[in-house]
């Protein structure tokens, strides 16, 4: 990105600010560079203090930025498009949107057909540089989705997919990563049961999740090929894992996911 580039982030909510901290944090740009807008801000009395800009004027921070990252809750997009579209410049911006279930087109019809707007679905772990990442668009330029994942490649992981595939990235990254943590917990308070003070138990059990993680993406292998391997005949492994999938491991992780991505394409139709 060009060191005068600005960058004004529209939301400064747990994903907005999240971003935020990972781009300064992967030196993508400094705080300074950063506006963040928020209605109240007496709740951005830290940010300031680590040197982001802060706003309650939306209007006034897309004026003074060439990137736009739009990352407030679906049923405030429809207010935040109408105040910002004055200040929009086709020529200028270009528009980031991570608000789920919101096509690049919804933004457009409020914005101007002109705008390039491309779509990206990260989570939280944005914050430490650890995201999954996926990005979509249906107008943008391939200089500009290159500036988009370059970005995100900064604080993750970045898969470009087609942008009907983004309610199904919503579901499986950003609602994913809380899945995945109540996996953990669950392993934790198992090994409580087991005799572990509640400090080790979990100590244990987020390694272990970060180990086994680790496997499939160092060894690029698939998870029934590492599950063979600690999986004796009649063996410990193996009864403990038929024990959860005769009571839906599988399946009930399987159907979440589905649901989530069902309620996440309603979002913005149901708040318009």
């Amino acid at each position: 990105m060009d060191i005068t580039s600005k960058i004004a982030i529209l939301g400064s909510g747990n994903i907005g600010m999240s971003l935020a901290k990972g781009l300064v944090k992967a030196n993508y740009t400094d705080a300074a560079s950063i506006t963040l807008t928020r209605r109240n801000l007496q709740h951005m009395t830290e940010q300031t203090a680590k040197g982001f800009q802060v706003s309650d004027q939306n209007y006034r921070a897309v004026f003074g930025a060439s990137i736009v990252i739009i990352a407030v809750l679906p049923q405030q997009l429809n207010n935040l498009l109408e105040e910002i579209a004055g200040a929009i410049d086709p020529e200028k911006h270009l528009v980031i949107s991570v608000v789920s279930g919101v096509s690049c087109q919804d933004v457009r019809e409020k914005l101007g057909n002109n705008v390039q707007v491309v779509r990206a679905m990260p989570n939280t772990a944005i914050a430490i540089g650890q995201s999954m990442t996926c990005i979509a668009t249906d107008n943008a330029t391939p200089e500009n989705l290159d500036e988009v994942t370059a970005m995100f490649e900064t604080v993750g992981s970045v898969v470009t997919i087609n942008e009907d595939l983004m309610t199904s990235a919503t579901a499986l990254c950003a609602c994913g990563i809380a899945f995945f943590l109540r996996a953990i917990r669950a392993a934790s308070q198992g090994g409580v049961e087991i005799g572990f003070h509640a400090d080790e138990a979990l100590k244990m059990a987020v390694q272990t999740a970060k180990g086994a993680a680790d496997l499939l993406l160092l060894n690029h292998s698939h998870p029934e090929p590492e599950i063979d391997k600690v999986t004796s005949p009649k063996g410990c492994t193996i009864a403990g894992l038929n024990e959860m999938e005769h009571h839906g491991f599988s399946s009930s992780l399987i159907k979440g996911i589905k649901l989530s991505a069902t309620k996440a394409g309603g979002l913005y139709k149901t708040n318009e």
